[in-house]
């Protein structure tokens, strides 16, 4: 990609799009028809979101998806009607006047006051010049931009509604939240909307508890996963699939424990840098009672555990300080370099409770995380062997549209840890192997993590949602940090540079996706159920168990069918499980050592002598073929 293309690609995306223009616009018609059926409504925030918009507002009937046609009827009349958008600014004092008289974010005087929008003006310079909109007579605070006119925003629809406390601060108001979309024309309108029920249709949440895969209690907690015994055989030919390419790669596995003492995150940054995303330290026992006896508050134990005068331990956030330490554990030449470690490595973060999604975001999760150590002059060749491994990983999962993101430093922010040469050092090092992968990509300055750069994969599903997936990131910060070395060949002492990657990310986040990806129906490689035999008749109940044998030898994961049902309700129960083979056995077969072949998808393939069969399903898998 070119230095223009990429330069341009940027603004672009910090913009507002058109899209986003139109549907910023929408809310404001939204708005307006709200105000006209329930005129005494306050208004907070209207701002644009992915794949639609929403406002934030205080009134006294609640809205449920019952009025929906009625703000949709009214929503329409707005639209109808083709108001300008108006833009006028005006000073702070006058746009505080304005909400105090009731005539900012309404339709006509009233006697209340604009709450919300006069705290909202309070947060704002006094010399700041502000920018108001007006459509018909609908005027609000806002800084635009919009569409021409209320015309444009013909094809919406509401969405959804839901609470939400102003400023996401739940000392403050609750207030309703009404969620909408608008897209530039109708049709786009409807594939959206048939891609959401699509979406519904394979929800893992859903196809989860259907087929037996996984299950979530209030019991455990939240966020925390029960891998159930077929999610945990499509978690572990995952897991398998992984440590064979990491056998052939020279990679080491390692396994750490899951807590850690405080100041093993301290000196990595962990904590107290991500405190309110992770769990409650814990002080040790003899820190408890002695505080106990002390009479100390739980202010005093939070601040002596953040300040380090009360030592703790908490449960690990991250797996790299611990494969740090079994790097530093050993005495290191250049001639051991690179040292690849890897771990399927269970870390815990504190997710808000509105924002745990079954498999998707959770407080547990497994890494398939690795930390290479090496010389300045192996990362290149290692970051390729990291990107390499993520695109086949991809491919073999036939997740191949997938886009490339650069996350850099902001030079300007306080967030990033280490000196700017080796930011530098590593951002170079990632655009490089970016650009050797010959694939476009987008640079986003500020998203890196606070110890160095990093490349992530978003990946695009059968039903075109993006994904964050795999990750590669450069760091020269932690083995700084941590006083990392190794003796080159001068027989003097030099740092290594460390490079994490993950190409799942999470396994129980990869797991979710791709039950929605393949709505289920994995391929035969990796289905947790691979084949169910079904006799016709008891008469074929030990051919039936023979056939299940041969096939279990090689691997193969199989299940016989005992019941009395007829084979017919057999089948349809059998698609219904995603079970991609099924075997029908009749007294032919079984006089002909055969076996009748029928696929979930492409139905009955005919019979076979069961010979053949088992080679072709063992090559299917072992090719792990789609």
């Amino acid at each position: 990609m070119s230095e223009n293309k990429e330069r341009k690609t940027l603004e672009e995306r910090h913009q507002m799009s058109d899209l986003d223009r139109l549907r910023h616009s929408c809310a404001h018609v939204m708005a307006t028809a709200i105000l006209r059926l329930w005129p005494e409504t306050q208004l907070a925030a209207g701002p644009p979101v992915e794949n639609g918009f929403y406002y934030d507002m205080e009134l006294d009937h609640r809205i449920s998806p019952d009025d929906f046609e009625k703000i949709e009827a009214e929503m329409k009349k707005v639209v109808k009607e083709n108001q300008t958008f108006e833009k006028e600014l005006v000073s702070r004092n006058e746009a505080l006047e304005l909400a105090k008289s009731g005539r900012l974010s309404a339709l006509s005087e009233r006697a209340t006051e604009s709450t919300f929008k006069i705290d909202l003006l309070k947060d704002i310079p006094e010399e700041e010049e502000i920018s108001l909109f007006k459509n018909g007579d609908f005027w609000d605070l806002c800084a635009g931009p919009h569409v021409p006119r209320t015309g444009n925003c013909k094809a919406f629809k509401l969405m959804s509604v839901a609470s939400a406390f102003y400023k996401g601060d739940k000392d403050r108001p609750q207030l309703q939240r009404l969620y909408g979309t608008c897209f530039k024309n109708k049709t786009q309108l409807e594939e959206y909307l048939e891609q959401l029920e699509e979406a519904k249709k394979r929800d893992h949440r859903k196809l989860g508890r259907e087929l037996g895969l996984f299950h979530i209690d209030e019991a455990v907690g939240q966020g925390l996963i029960l891998w159930k015994p077929k999610g945990a055989l499509v978690r572990r030919s995952l897991q398998d699939f992984i440590t064979e390419e990491l056998d052939q790669q020279g990679y080491f596995q390692v396994f750490t424990p899951h807590i850690g003492k405080l100041d093993l995150y301290r000196t990595s940054g962990h904590f107290p840098y991500y405190v309110d995303s992770q769990y409650p330290a814990i002080p040790e026992r003899d820190e408890i009672e002695k505080l106990s006896e002390d009479g100390s508050t739980c202010s005093q134990l939070t601040n002596g555990l953040r300040d380090g005068t009360i030592e703790g331990y908490m449960l690990k956030p991250m797996n790299c300080p611990h494969h740090i330490k079994i790097y530093a554990s050993e005495h290191r030449s250049y001639r051991d370099l690179p040292v690849r470690l890897a771990e399927f490595g269970t870390v815990y973060r504190w997710e808000q409770s509105g924002e745990l999604g079954g498999m998707t975001r959770v407080r547990g999760f497994t890494q398939d995380d690795a930390h290479l150590f090496c010389t300045p002059d192996q990362v290149e060749k290692e970051v390729h062997g990291c990107l390499d491994l993520v695109k086949k990983v991809l491919t073999t999962l036939g997740m191949e549209d997938y886009t490339v993101r650069l996350s850099l430093r902001d030079p300007d922010s306080s967030k990033y840890v280490g000196n700017p040469e080796n930011w530098d050092k590593a951002e170079d090092a990632l655009r490089k192997a970016v650009i050797h992968m010959g694939v476009d990509y987008i640079e986003e300055p500020g998203e890196a993590a606070f110890y160095g750069p990093k490349i992530d994969f978003v990946v695009k599903d059968v039903i075109g949602r993006e994904w964050q997936l795999g990750t590669v990131q450069v760091d020269y910060n932690l083995p700084e940090r941590f006083n990392l070395s190794y003796i080159g060949s001068d027989n003097k002492p030099h740092r290594p540079v460390m490079i994490h990657r993950a190409p799942f990310g999470s396994l129980e986040r990869f797991t979710g996706l791709l039950i929605e990806h393949f709505a289920g129906k994995f391929p035969t490689w990796l289905a947790p159920e691979q084949v169910r035999v079904l006799p016709i008749t008891d008469g074929q109940l030990e051919y039936a168990e023979k056939t299940a044998e041969k096939l279990a030898k090689i691997g193969v994961r199989v299940v016989v069918d005992r019941s009395s049902d007829k084979v017919g309700a057999k089948i349809r129960l059998a698609r219904l499980d995603r079970v991609p083979y099924m075997l029908v056995i009749g007294g032919r077969e079984a006089e002909q050592d055969a076996v009748s072949v029928r696929h979930r998808d492409r139905d009955d393939l005919g019979v076979f002598p069961l010979n053949e069969f088992i080679k072709t399903i063992q090559s299917e898998i072992e090719t792990r073929s789609l």
